[in-house]
């Protein structure tokens, strides 16, 4: 296991993605209605029939995405069938990254969930309230369904997946899309995970309106204007003709 506590960078531009804040330190009196759970995985393969997990990496924020506590990362050692049929493009990035030599020296499944568990416990200590996040995070949620039942378990049936954002804003604000901060985590869960939730903080920033937001009655009209829109054809409510008379 490898904690991590997260560096402090000031940022003097407020306009622009705010470097990761600093962490806190104790765990908040709270049921984890207002926290996120972000995990990412580190695979031998994307096959849920052949391949493993070999790095899990967690890290609690609060609704402001300020982290909470000390992420954790858990190297874990395959079986070697999975290594065996680990393809050139995973050997090599695995590789690169320094992950491959540390497998040897990796952890259990059962004491990786138990880890990470007790890490998310710390910051959610109700069942079934704060969400899973990441970047593509039901691609590694199918792997913990599977390893990790009690830590999924654990999380709310939603999910926050920020490349959701990310592919809106490419069609709907190309500008913010391409001026997205630059990742260069390596293939690391803990640095992939970080970054997830810069990600996340400049899509905030950049995308969303402005806090406290419209007011209800604002609100409710942005609701109605949707739902007559989105409406299909056929249910659409009339459109009156110039002279008043309903079209027929």
């Amino acid at each position: 296991m490898r904690p991590y506590a997260l560096p402090v960078t000031a940022s003097s531009d407020a306009s622009t993605a705010s470097s990761t804040p600093p962490a806190s330190t104790a765990p908040h009196a709270s049921s984890g209605n207002d926290r996120i759970v972000w995990i990412d995985c580190e695979m031998t393969g994307l096959d849920l029939a052949a391949d493993a997990l070999v790095e899990v990496a967690a890290v609690v924020t609060d609704s402001e995405l300020n982290v909470l506590g000390e992420g954790v990362d858990v190297v874990v050692a395959p079986p070697e069938a999975a290594l065996a049929q680990m393809g050139d493009y995973v050997r090599q990035m695995h590789t690169t990254s320094g992950l491959l030599e540390e497998l040897p020296g990796g952890t259990t499944l059962e004491e990786a969930e138990r880890i990470v568990l007790e890490y998310v416990r710390t910051w959610v200590p109700e069942p079934r309230k704060a969400p899973l996040a990441g970047n593509s995070v039901g691609t590694d949620k199918g792997f913990l369904d599977r390893d990790m039942p009690a830590l999924v378990g654990h999380l709310h049936y939603r999910i926050i997946d920020v490349s959701s954002i990310k592919e809106l804003a490419r069609r709907w604000y190309p500008r913010v899309y391409y001026a997205s901060p630059e990742k260069t985590g390596g293939h690391r869960a803990l640095a992939d995970i970080l970054e997830s939730i810069d990600e996340l903080r400049y899509y905030r920033q950049a995308l969303m309106v402005p806090q406290p937001g419209p007011t209800s009655a604002q609100a409710r009209a942005v609701a109605q204007g949707v739902v007559a829109t989105s409406a299909l054809p056929s249910r659409r409510p009339a459109t009156p003709s110039r002279n008043g008379a309903t079209p027929g």
